[in-house]
Protein backbone atom coordinates (compact mmCIF):
# COMPACT_ATOMS: atom_id res chain seq x y z
CA UNK A 1 0.00 0.00 0.00
CA UNK A 2 1.25 3.56 -1.09
CA UNK A 3 1.93 5.54 1.40
CA UNK A 4 0.12 8.48 1.77
CA UNK A 5 2.28 12.19 1.61
CA UNK A 6 1.53 15.65 3.32
CA UNK A 7 3.99 17.43 1.69
CA UNK A 8 2.96 18.12 -2.20
CA UNK A 9 6.14 20.30 -3.82
CA UNK A 10 5.15 21.28 -7.29
CA UNK A 11 7.43 23.91 -8.27
CA UNK A 12 11.23 25.39 -7.49
CA UNK A 13 11.22 26.89 -3.71
CA UNK A 14 10.89 29.96 -4.36
CA UNK A 15 7.92 29.23 -6.96
CA UNK A 16 7.12 32.47 -9.28
CA UNK A 17 4.36 33.46 -7.68
CA UNK A 18 5.93 33.74 -4.68
CA UNK A 19 9.26 35.56 -6.65
CA UNK A 20 6.83 37.94 -8.16
CA UNK A 21 4.76 38.78 -4.50
CA UNK A 22 8.39 38.96 -3.17
CA UNK A 23 9.96 41.68 -5.93
CA UNK A 24 7.21 43.62 -4.80
CA UNK A 25 7.63 43.70 -1.06
CA UNK A 26 11.28 45.36 -2.39
CA UNK A 27 9.26 47.80 -4.09
CA UNK A 28 6.57 49.36 -0.78
CA UNK A 29 7.75 46.99 2.24
CA UNK A 30 10.74 48.61 4.87
CA UNK A 31 13.84 46.70 4.21
CA UNK A 32 14.25 45.46 7.92
CA UNK A 33 11.49 43.74 7.84
CA UNK A 34 13.17 41.01 5.90
CA UNK A 35 11.86 37.46 5.01
CA UNK A 36 12.99 34.75 6.46
CA UNK A 37 11.39 32.03 4.45
CA UNK A 38 10.91 32.80 0.86
CA UNK A 39 7.13 31.75 0.18
CA UNK A 40 4.24 33.81 -0.03
CA UNK A 41 1.41 31.71 1.97
CA UNK A 42 -2.07 31.25 0.19
CA UNK A 43 -4.24 28.75 3.16
CA UNK A 44 -2.93 27.10 6.18
CA UNK A 45 -4.66 24.39 7.82
CA UNK A 46 -3.76 22.52 11.20
CA UNK A 47 -0.16 21.45 10.64
CA UNK A 48 0.23 22.38 7.04
CA UNK A 49 0.68 25.43 4.57
CA UNK A 50 0.02 26.16 1.42
CA UNK A 51 1.92 28.89 -0.74
CA UNK A 52 0.58 30.47 -3.70
CA UNK A 53 2.20 28.20 -6.20
CA UNK A 54 0.52 25.16 -4.83
CA UNK A 55 3.05 23.45 -2.57
CA UNK A 56 2.54 22.45 0.74
CA UNK A 57 4.44 22.00 3.56
CA UNK A 58 4.56 20.45 6.73
CA UNK A 59 5.11 23.37 9.28
CA UNK A 60 7.64 23.22 12.33
CA UNK A 61 7.81 27.18 12.90
CA UNK A 62 3.97 27.53 13.89
CA UNK A 63 4.52 31.51 13.27
CA UNK A 64 7.15 31.38 15.69
CA UNK A 65 5.24 29.28 18.47
CA UNK A 66 1.92 30.81 17.65
CA UNK A 67 -0.12 28.17 16.51
CA UNK A 68 0.02 25.81 19.41
CA UNK A 69 -3.76 24.41 18.43
CA UNK A 70 -3.12 24.35 14.77
CA UNK A 71 -3.42 26.85 11.76
CA UNK A 72 -7.51 27.35 11.15
CA UNK A 73 -8.81 25.40 13.72
CA UNK A 74 -12.71 24.68 13.10
CA UNK A 75 -13.57 26.04 16.40
CA UNK A 76 -11.07 29.61 16.39
CA UNK A 77 -12.44 30.05 13.03
CA UNK A 78 -16.10 30.04 14.22
CA UNK A 79 -15.45 31.50 17.30
CA UNK A 80 -13.95 34.43 15.37
CA UNK A 81 -16.79 34.60 12.85
CA UNK A 82 -18.94 34.49 15.65
CA UNK A 83 -17.65 37.34 17.80
CA UNK A 84 -16.91 39.87 14.60
CA UNK A 85 -20.86 39.90 13.69
CA UNK A 86 -21.50 41.06 17.15
CA UNK A 87 -18.92 43.76 17.72
CA UNK A 88 -15.06 44.28 17.06
CA UNK A 89 -14.05 46.88 19.18
CA UNK A 90 -15.26 49.00 21.92
CA UNK A 91 -12.07 49.14 24.18
CA UNK A 92 -12.57 47.54 27.43
CA UNK A 93 -12.02 50.60 29.67
CA UNK A 94 -14.86 52.34 27.95
CA UNK A 95 -17.63 49.82 27.06
CA UNK A 96 -16.43 46.65 28.77
CA UNK A 97 -17.30 43.40 27.30
CA UNK A 98 -18.13 39.66 29.17
CA UNK A 99 -15.35 37.08 27.47
CA UNK A 100 -12.62 39.71 28.29
CA UNK A 101 -13.91 38.80 32.17
CA UNK A 102 -14.94 35.21 31.37
CA UNK A 103 -11.16 34.85 29.50
CA UNK A 104 -9.70 36.29 33.34
CA UNK A 105 -11.60 33.75 34.97
CA UNK A 106 -10.94 30.66 32.71
CA UNK A 107 -6.50 31.60 32.98
CA UNK A 108 -6.89 32.51 36.91
CA UNK A 109 -8.12 28.79 37.64
CA UNK A 110 -4.88 27.65 35.17
CA UNK A 111 -2.15 29.48 36.23
CA UNK A 112 -0.09 27.80 38.78
CA UNK A 113 -0.49 30.83 40.90
CA UNK A 114 -2.51 30.42 43.95
CA UNK A 115 -4.53 32.58 45.91
CA UNK A 116 -6.33 35.69 44.53
CA UNK A 117 -5.24 35.95 40.68
CA UNK A 118 -5.77 39.41 38.51
CA UNK A 119 -5.29 39.31 34.62
CA UNK A 120 -4.65 42.63 32.25
CA UNK A 121 -4.99 41.81 28.72
CA UNK A 122 -2.92 43.21 25.88
CA UNK A 123 -1.54 43.22 22.56
CA UNK A 124 1.90 41.22 21.87
CA UNK A 125 4.26 39.89 24.33
CA UNK A 126 6.87 42.68 24.22
CA UNK A 127 4.00 45.08 25.44
CA UNK A 128 3.09 42.36 28.00
CA UNK A 129 6.61 42.40 29.39
CA UNK A 130 6.73 46.00 29.64
CA UNK A 131 3.14 46.43 31.75
CA UNK A 132 4.52 43.54 33.94
CA UNK A 133 7.55 45.60 34.96
CA UNK A 134 5.12 48.59 35.40
CA UNK A 135 2.91 45.99 37.92
CA UNK A 136 6.42 44.73 39.70
CA UNK A 137 7.37 48.71 39.68
CA UNK A 138 4.05 50.01 41.16
CA UNK A 139 3.87 47.41 43.82
CA UNK A 140 7.53 47.76 44.90
CA UNK A 141 8.48 51.49 44.58
CA UNK A 142 11.42 49.96 43.48
CA UNK A 143 13.58 51.22 39.72
CA UNK A 144 15.24 48.05 38.76
CA UNK A 145 14.74 45.08 36.82
CA UNK A 146 16.76 42.16 36.13
CA UNK A 147 16.78 39.27 33.09
CA UNK A 148 19.44 36.75 32.14
CA UNK A 149 22.08 36.44 29.52
CA UNK A 150 20.47 34.89 26.63
CA UNK A 151 17.07 36.00 27.32
CA UNK A 152 14.42 37.38 24.67
CA UNK A 153 11.56 39.76 26.09
CA UNK A 154 10.48 41.47 22.94
CA UNK A 155 11.16 44.31 20.94
CA UNK A 156 9.80 47.49 21.86
CA UNK A 157 12.29 49.73 24.22
CA UNK A 158 12.28 48.17 27.89
CA UNK A 159 11.55 44.69 26.19
CA UNK A 160 14.57 45.05 24.46
CA UNK A 161 16.89 46.25 27.33
CA UNK A 162 15.91 42.91 28.85
CA UNK A 163 16.40 40.84 25.72
CA UNK A 164 19.91 39.68 25.45
CA UNK A 165 20.59 39.40 21.65
CA UNK A 166 22.65 42.42 19.64
CA UNK A 167 22.08 41.22 16.43
CA UNK A 168 19.66 41.87 14.83
CA UNK A 169 17.85 42.85 17.91
CA UNK A 170 19.85 45.68 19.13
CA UNK A 171 22.31 46.97 17.33
CA UNK A 172 22.41 50.68 16.37
CA UNK A 173 18.82 51.32 18.54
CA UNK A 174 20.03 52.62 21.90
CA UNK A 175 20.46 53.82 24.67
CA UNK A 176 18.55 51.82 26.30
CA UNK A 177 16.10 52.07 29.28
CA UNK A 178 17.74 52.42 32.62
CA UNK A 179 17.67 50.29 35.45
CA UNK A 180 17.83 47.19 33.43
CA UNK A 181 20.33 44.27 33.92
CA UNK A 182 21.48 41.32 33.00
CA UNK A 183 23.50 38.22 34.98
CA UNK A 184 23.96 34.94 33.42
CA UNK A 185 21.44 32.14 32.84
CA UNK A 186 21.21 29.12 35.63
CA UNK A 187 23.74 30.33 37.90
CA UNK A 188 22.51 31.64 41.05
CA UNK A 189 26.22 33.00 42.44
CA UNK A 190 25.72 35.10 39.49
CA UNK A 191 22.85 37.08 40.37
CA UNK A 192 24.12 37.05 44.00
CA UNK A 193 26.67 38.39 42.98
CA UNK A 194 25.25 41.15 40.88
CA UNK A 195 23.53 42.37 44.09
CA UNK A 196 27.27 43.25 45.77
CA UNK A 197 28.26 44.58 42.66
CA UNK A 198 26.16 46.12 40.12
CA UNK A 199 22.32 46.85 42.08
CA UNK A 200 21.42 46.64 45.04
CA UNK A 201 18.65 43.74 46.22
CA UNK A 202 16.35 46.44 47.83
CA UNK A 203 16.55 48.48 44.63
CA UNK A 204 15.20 45.65 42.28
CA UNK A 205 11.57 45.65 41.60
CA UNK A 206 11.26 42.14 39.56
CA UNK A 207 13.38 39.28 38.02
CA UNK A 208 12.25 38.44 34.85
CA UNK A 209 12.70 35.16 33.14
CA UNK A 210 12.04 32.31 30.88
CA UNK A 211 11.40 28.93 32.34
CA UNK A 212 12.88 27.52 28.83
CA UNK A 213 15.07 30.40 26.85
CA UNK A 214 13.44 30.51 23.64
CA UNK A 215 15.54 32.59 20.97
CA UNK A 216 18.69 31.37 22.61
CA UNK A 217 18.01 27.74 21.76
CA UNK A 218 15.47 26.40 24.18
CA UNK A 219 18.63 26.37 27.10
CA UNK A 220 16.31 24.20 29.65
CA UNK A 221 17.38 25.83 33.55
CA UNK A 222 18.04 23.94 36.30
CA UNK A 223 15.35 23.00 39.25
CA UNK A 224 17.84 24.29 41.51
CA UNK A 225 18.29 27.46 39.81
CA UNK A 226 14.39 28.09 38.95
CA UNK A 227 13.55 27.43 43.07
CA UNK A 228 16.57 29.43 44.14
CA UNK A 229 15.02 32.51 42.00
CA UNK A 230 11.96 32.26 44.02
CA UNK A 231 13.92 31.81 47.24
CA UNK A 232 15.71 34.57 46.83
CA UNK A 233 12.96 36.59 45.46
CA UNK A 234 11.39 35.95 48.81
CA UNK A 235 14.19 36.86 50.84
CA UNK A 236 14.32 40.32 48.86
CA UNK A 237 11.07 41.43 48.65
CA UNK A 238 11.35 41.13 44.66
CA UNK A 239 8.24 39.92 42.07
CA UNK A 240 9.18 37.15 40.26
CA UNK A 241 8.25 37.18 36.69
CA UNK A 242 7.93 34.02 34.12
CA UNK A 243 7.75 34.64 30.59
CA UNK A 244 6.17 31.93 29.15
CA UNK A 245 5.05 33.97 25.54
CA UNK A 246 7.02 30.94 23.90
CA UNK A 247 6.08 27.77 26.78
CA UNK A 248 2.57 28.97 27.50
CA UNK A 249 -0.16 27.02 26.58
CA UNK A 250 0.98 23.28 26.66
CA UNK A 251 4.44 23.51 24.24
CA UNK A 252 6.45 21.83 26.94
CA UNK A 253 4.22 18.69 28.29
CA UNK A 254 2.33 21.33 30.52
CA UNK A 255 0.25 23.56 30.09
CA UNK A 256 2.80 26.35 31.67
CA UNK A 257 6.31 25.47 31.59
CA UNK A 258 7.23 26.81 34.91
CA UNK A 259 5.20 24.17 36.11
CA UNK A 260 8.20 21.56 35.48
CA UNK A 261 9.79 22.97 38.79
CA UNK A 262 7.50 23.40 40.88
CA UNK A 263 7.71 26.81 41.67
CA UNK A 264 4.93 29.80 41.73
CA UNK A 265 6.06 33.14 40.02
CA UNK A 266 4.51 36.52 41.06
CA UNK A 267 3.10 37.55 37.75
CA UNK A 268 3.19 35.32 34.29
CA UNK A 269 3.49 36.39 31.38
CA UNK A 270 1.37 34.74 28.43
CA UNK A 271 0.70 35.67 24.40
CA UNK A 272 1.59 33.54 21.12
CA UNK A 273 -0.24 30.45 21.40
CA UNK A 274 -3.10 31.99 23.45
CA UNK A 275 -5.08 32.97 20.42
CA UNK A 276 -4.11 31.13 17.70
CA UNK A 277 -2.16 34.01 16.17
CA UNK A 278 -4.22 36.82 16.86
CA UNK A 279 -2.61 39.50 18.66
CA UNK A 280 -3.49 39.30 22.72
CA UNK A 281 -1.26 38.63 25.63
CA UNK A 282 -1.69 39.18 29.24
CA UNK A 283 -0.16 39.27 32.53
CA UNK A 284 -1.61 36.97 35.36
CA UNK A 285 -0.57 37.45 39.07
CA UNK A 286 -1.49 37.78 42.77
CA UNK A 287 -3.98 40.04 43.43
CA UNK A 288 -2.24 42.76 45.26
CA UNK A 289 0.92 43.61 42.45
CA UNK A 290 -1.48 43.49 39.65
CA UNK A 291 -3.68 45.99 41.96
CA UNK A 292 -0.94 48.41 42.95
CA UNK A 293 -0.78 50.79 39.95
CA UNK A 294 -2.94 53.67 39.62
CA UNK A 295 -6.09 54.28 38.04
CA UNK A 296 -5.67 53.65 34.13
CA UNK A 297 -1.91 53.39 34.87
CA UNK A 298 -1.99 50.34 32.27
CA UNK A 299 -4.48 50.34 29.47
CA UNK A 300 -4.50 51.38 25.81
CA UNK A 301 -6.81 51.16 22.92
CA UNK A 302 -7.01 47.66 21.00
CA UNK A 303 -5.17 45.84 24.31
CA UNK A 304 -7.40 42.32 24.92
CA UNK A 305 -9.52 42.93 21.65
CA UNK A 306 -13.02 40.91 21.56
CA UNK A 307 -12.43 39.09 18.68
CA UNK A 308 -8.98 37.96 20.00
CA UNK A 309 -10.29 37.14 23.49
CA UNK A 310 -13.36 34.85 21.61
CA UNK A 311 -10.20 33.28 19.21
CA UNK A 312 -8.89 32.29 23.06
CA UNK A 313 -12.00 30.93 24.78
CA UNK A 314 -11.82 28.73 21.70
CA UNK A 315 -7.98 27.67 22.11
CA UNK A 316 -8.55 26.93 25.77
CA UNK A 317 -11.21 24.67 24.34
CA UNK A 318 -9.23 22.78 21.92
CA UNK A 319 -6.89 22.48 24.39
CA UNK A 320 -9.08 20.66 26.91
CA UNK A 321 -11.12 18.48 24.26
CA UNK A 322 -8.02 17.46 22.22
CA UNK A 323 -5.46 17.08 25.23
CA UNK A 324 -3.00 19.20 23.95
CA UNK A 325 -0.87 18.82 27.29
CA UNK A 326 -0.44 15.30 26.91
CA UNK A 327 -0.19 15.21 22.94
CA UNK A 328 2.77 17.73 23.59
CA UNK A 329 4.39 15.37 25.74
CA UNK A 330 3.98 12.64 23.23
CA UNK A 331 5.36 14.40 20.51
CA UNK A 332 8.38 15.36 22.07
CA UNK A 333 9.12 11.72 22.98
CA UNK A 334 9.34 10.87 19.74
CA UNK A 335 10.87 13.87 18.75
CA UNK A 336 13.32 13.77 21.08
CA UNK A 337 13.94 9.81 19.96
CA UNK A 338 14.34 10.82 16.43
CA UNK A 339 17.22 13.65 17.36
CA UNK A 340 19.27 11.58 19.30
CA UNK A 341 19.41 9.51 16.46
CA UNK A 342 20.71 12.18 14.61
CA UNK A 343 23.32 13.26 17.05
CA UNK A 344 24.73 9.40 17.19
CA UNK A 345 24.87 9.45 13.22
CA UNK A 346 25.98 12.99 12.30
CA UNK A 347 28.91 14.80 14.56
CA UNK A 348 27.57 18.12 13.62
CA UNK A 349 24.60 17.61 15.82
CA UNK A 350 26.16 18.78 18.64
CA UNK A 351 23.36 18.77 21.20
CA UNK A 352 19.27 17.74 21.49
CA UNK A 353 17.42 19.93 24.01
CA UNK A 354 13.88 21.12 25.27
CA UNK A 355 10.97 19.95 27.41
CA UNK A 356 8.05 18.46 25.86
CA UNK A 357 7.89 19.12 22.34
CA UNK A 358 9.86 22.88 22.91
CA UNK A 359 12.79 20.98 21.51
CA UNK A 360 16.35 22.47 19.54
CA UNK A 361 19.11 20.73 17.82
CA UNK A 362 22.43 22.70 18.25
CA UNK A 363 24.81 22.19 14.99
CA UNK A 364 28.36 22.84 15.30
CA UNK A 365 31.70 21.98 13.39
CA UNK A 366 35.23 21.66 15.31
CA UNK A 367 33.83 22.61 18.62
CA UNK A 368 32.72 25.79 17.28
CA UNK A 369 29.00 26.82 16.47
CA UNK A 370 28.12 26.47 12.82
CA UNK A 371 25.14 29.13 11.76
CA UNK A 372 26.25 28.18 8.01
CA UNK A 373 25.21 25.15 8.65
CA UNK A 374 21.81 25.42 10.57
CA UNK A 375 20.94 27.63 7.14
CA UNK A 376 22.11 25.09 5.14
CA UNK A 377 19.37 22.59 6.55
CA UNK A 378 16.73 24.73 6.95
CA UNK A 379 16.91 25.83 3.42
CA UNK A 380 17.25 21.90 2.40
CA UNK A 381 14.15 21.01 4.15
CA UNK A 382 12.33 24.24 2.75
CA UNK A 383 13.03 22.68 -0.61
CA UNK A 384 12.09 19.15 0.62
CA UNK A 385 8.05 20.71 2.07
CA UNK A 386 9.46 21.13 5.77
CA UNK A 387 9.32 24.58 7.59
CA UNK A 388 12.12 25.16 10.03
CA UNK A 389 13.53 28.07 11.98
CA UNK A 390 16.26 28.75 13.48
CA UNK A 391 17.43 30.07 16.90
CA UNK A 392 20.53 30.29 19.47
CA UNK A 393 22.95 33.40 20.15
CA UNK A 394 25.10 32.26 17.46
CA UNK A 395 22.48 31.14 15.07
CA UNK A 396 23.12 27.83 15.10
CA UNK A 397 19.94 25.77 16.69
CA UNK A 398 17.17 24.84 14.78
CA UNK A 399 13.78 24.65 16.87
CA UNK A 400 10.84 22.80 16.59
CA UNK A 401 7.47 24.96 16.82
CA UNK A 402 5.11 22.48 15.62
CA UNK A 403 1.12 22.23 15.83
CA UNK A 404 0.16 20.45 18.89
CA UNK A 405 -2.27 19.04 16.28
CA UNK A 406 -0.03 17.05 14.15
CA UNK A 407 -1.20 13.49 13.03
CA UNK A 408 1.68 10.79 13.53
CA UNK A 409 1.88 10.30 10.11
CA UNK A 410 2.52 13.99 9.11
CA UNK A 411 5.02 13.96 12.03
CA UNK A 412 6.84 11.11 10.83
CA UNK A 413 7.47 12.44 6.96
CA UNK A 414 8.53 16.16 8.56
CA UNK A 415 11.09 14.01 10.93
CA UNK A 416 12.18 12.27 7.49
CA UNK A 417 12.78 15.10 5.27
CA UNK A 418 14.27 16.66 8.62
CA UNK A 419 16.76 13.91 8.17
CA UNK A 420 17.49 13.62 4.48
CA UNK A 421 17.86 17.48 5.20
CA UNK A 422 20.88 17.00 7.25
CA UNK A 423 21.86 14.42 4.42
CA UNK A 424 22.10 17.03 1.82
CA UNK A 425 23.68 19.73 4.03
CA UNK A 426 26.87 17.61 5.59
CA UNK A 427 27.14 15.81 2.01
Amino acid sequence: MATTRTIDIRTEIPGPRSREVLERKGSVIAEPLSIYLPLVIAEARGATLTDVDGNTYVDFAGGVGCMNVGHSHPRVVEAIREQAERFTHTDFTIVPYENYVALAERLAELVPISGDVRAGFFNSGAEAIENAVKFARSYTKRPAVIAFEGGFHGRTLLALSLTSKTHPYKAGLGPFAPETYRVAFDDLQALEYAFKTRVAAEEVAAVVFEPVQGESGFIVPSAEFVQGLRRICDEHGIVLVADEVQTGFCRTGRVFAVEHFGVEPDLMVVAKSIAAGLPLSGVLGRAEIMDAPGDSAVGGTYVGNPVAIAAAHAVLDVIAEEGLTERAAELGETIRARMESWRDRFDAVQDVRGLGAMLALELGRDGMPDPDLATAVAEAAARRGLLLLKAGIYSNCIRVLAPLVISDAELDEALGVWEQALEDALD
